[in-house]
């Protein structure tokens, strides 16, 4: 069975629009700043079993907070939010662990964050944030 030139052309356009149609928009990785950061001691209701991880040791319960500026336009969900932390000698608090947590939501513009924390007992203050910055999706992001 042979098929004409325009009846190729047809259905390969018609398979192509209908790809395109049933293909969902792509999600670029939104950047956000995040800004004036300090920290504060968690309340009482926050700190509840606060141990770093794998660890049996005491450790301090920190809520980080600060600015988050989105420039997408829209709503940013689950923003991963990527620092370091140094104790007052310079140690890393959290050694070879950039992730520090998530915001759930990041509207468009400037407004306040806070991620928690917990850190060794025995580390001294005060804290060091540095090179923050969070990342995220202006959508679901399906898994």
């Amino acid at each position: 069975m042979q098929f004409k030139p325009f009846t190729v052309l047809a259905i390969s356009c018609l398979i192509g629009i209908l790809t395109w149609l049933s293909t969902p928009p792509a999600l670029a990785v939104t950047q956000i700043k995040l800004f004036d950061l300090s920290y504060h001691d968690c309340p009482p209701e926050v700190a509840g079993g606060t141990l770093p991880n794998g660890s049996s040791t005491i450790a301090n319960c920190f809520l980080i907070v600060g600015k988050a500026e989105n420039p997408s336009g829209k709503m940013v969900v689950n923003a991963d939010v990527f620092g370091r932390i140094y104790d007052a000698q310079g140690n890393s608090v959290m050694e070879n662990r950039t992730r520090l947590g998530a915001i759930p939501e990041v509207p468009p513009g400037i407004s306040d964050f806070e991620i928690r924390i917990s850190v060794s007992a025995n580390l001294s203050l005060p804290l060091e944030l540095k090179q923050f910055k969070a990342t995220g999706f202006t959508g679901k992001v399906r898994r």
